[in-house]
């Protein structure tokens, strides 16, 4: 029993030499698709919707706050509060649009890249078969130190384009 543990520890480190390791740079490879700048492009043109709708309710928001406070001396304390209820209101409703607008921006962006991420993903698993490689590490998460990592964010590019 004893040499049986014995030959498996010393047969281990031989093991991890016959292995194969590749890293990846996605960032790299995510940037170099075109369709990444139309999806930016688009989720830019959406965010400029958003921003232009908030804009248009502040300014909507700012106006009756200023005539509230030139009219509050005439007012009695009946439409004061009416009045103040109202903005209040408003600006509830400004924040709540706000928010609305920031998730429907971050569900879009998740909707139009899942396919992307996964196309990528696909393209690193096929260059991981096809290369033999036990293991693919995204560049900078994982530290290793061998000689044997080799950088195949070019392969995935090339599977990439196959894949089209």
């Amino acid at each position: 029993m004893k040499k049986l543990i014995l030959m498996l520890m010393l047969m281990a480190p031989l093991a991890t030499f016959a292995q194969k390791f590749g890293k990846v740079n996605t960032n790299t490879i995510m940037q170099a698709l075109p369709e990444i700048s139309k999806i930016n492009g688009e989720l830019e043109a959406t965010a400029k919707q958003y921003e232009n709708e908030l804009k248009t309710m502040q300014d909507e928001l700012q106006r009756q706050a200023e005539a509230y406070d030139k009219g509050k001396s005439t007012m009695n304390a009946t439409a004061q509060k009416s009045k103040e209820q109202e903005l209040q209101q408003l600006y509830q409703k400004y924040q709540q649009t706000q928010m609305d607008n920031q998730k429907a921006l971050q569900k879009a962006q998740q909707d139009k890249m899942q396919p992307i991420i996964n196309k990528v993903r696909s393209a690193i698993e096929n260059v991981g078969k096809t290369g033999g490689y036990t293991y693919i590490f995204e560049e900078g998460v994982a530290i290793y130190t061998g000689t044997n990592v080799e950088d195949v964010t070019s392969k995935v590019q090339a599977e990439l384009t196959k894949m089209k």
